[in-house]
């Protein structure tokens, strides 16, 4: 069977030095899913899709760019790799870490972490250390403890990291036959929103499709470049994007402007909404997956966009089993029956009714 992974599909479109040493989990190819039912809520006379990122090997897109920042790490031998994370950072960086051999060490804010991210982490034989601080600080001290040690940093201030997010804008363009109209996408550490312009500027520089308009969207309590300054105690029910000073954040902006979009902020309220109209449609995200696609309804709802003739992707970057909390918190007890089928029968016949 042919190998599968970013690396081996697109390396000669990778700024990857000739010592690395791939490590993969075949990661990448994530499914592009139409939603027209979705779309047909939202508004009228457009193509909606999903970019399901949750499909990768550990549920999220990090991925992408772990497996280009530790095959570059292992080639030039480092032996341990070190990351500050909100989660998902943590877990990638984890089982990539695991898979080639190497030590990995996370730092997290303590009591910050949903479950789900902290126990791929431990999974995968990762050294979790919580810190009492924001991510923030956390950062900070990963970055300045590589700077004295032979420690490989893989967050993504890595530069390997954004060559490997970027082939997520490569697989949007092979199978639309180009680039969208608008991609919208949530924007945390803004990482992600820098690599896929990187990716939709490289494809039409190479093929010569069209560029789309960015609309990054942070949530309302950790919105840094909406703001214009630092926040130093960011609160959203979106822990991926619970994050006060984005490492990206100049290029976040820059791309947004260069490609004629903006970035914005939207309530955990309206982020909630779309995480369970996302669930309607049969996609569970964890709640920061669904900050891009609740951004595009603000928008269309205070008339800054119209959508007709458009075709946009949203890209949803993580699965929901990473943050259960927010569901299970929120449910009521599942319906208790007798074990009797006449029982059984008549709430069947009630739901089909």
């Amino acid at each position: 069977m042919e190998p599968r992974g970013i690396i081996n599909l697109y390396r000669p479109y990778l700024n990857l030095p000739d010592y690395a040493i791939p490590v993969s989990l075949q990661e990448g190819s994530t499914p592009l899913i139409p939603v027209p039912r979705l779309a047909a809520e939202i508004a009228p006379g457009f193509e909606l899709y999903v970019k399901y990122e949750g499909m990768n090997p550990t549920g999220s897109f990090k991925d992408r760019g772990m497996t280009v920042a530790i095959s570059e790490a292992l080639g030039r031998g480092a032996r341990t790799v070190i990351c500050a994370s909100t989660g998902n950072t943590a877990a990638s960086a984890a089982a990539y870490a695991a898979r080639a051999g190497q030590r990995a060490i996370v730092l997290i804010p303590e009591g910050k972490v949903a479950a789900g991210k902290l126990a791929g982490a431990v999974a995968y034989g990762a050294q979790v250390v919580q810190i009492q601080g924001s991510f923030d600080q956390a950062l900070s001290l990963v970055v300045a403890l590589t700077e004295k040690h032979p420690l490989a940093l893989v967050n993504s201030l890595n530069p390997y990291r954004l060559e490997g997010q970027k082939t997520a804008a490569f697989e949007i363009c092979d199978v639309l036959g180009g680039a969208p109209d608008l991609l919208c996408l949530p924007v945390g550490n803004a990482g992600n929103i820098t690599a896929y312009w990187m990716g939709f500027q490289q494809y039409h520089q190479e093929k010569g499709t069209g560029l789309p308009r960015l609309l990054g969207v942070q949530a309302e309590g950790a919105a840094p470049l909406v703001l214009g300054h630092p926040v130093n105690f960011p609160e959203t029910v979106a822990s991926a994007i619970r994050i006060g000073r984005p490492a990206r954040g100049e290029q976040a902006l820059q791309a947004a402007e260069e490609s004629g979009g903006e970035i914005i902020a939207v309530s955990d309220a309206e982020i909630l909404s779309m995480q369970r109209s996302l669930a309607g449609e049969g996609l569970w995200v964890e709640p920061a997956s669904a900050a891009g696609l609740a951004g595009l309804v603000k928008q269309v709802r205070e008339g800054r966009i119209d959508l007709r003739g458009m075709r946009v992707v949203a890209v949803c970057t993580g699965h929901g089993l990473k943050d259960p909390d927010t569901i299970t918190r929120a449910m009521d007890p599942p319906q208790s029956l007798p074990a009797e089928i006449s029982a059984l029968e008549s709430l069947a016949l009630q739901e089909q009714s």
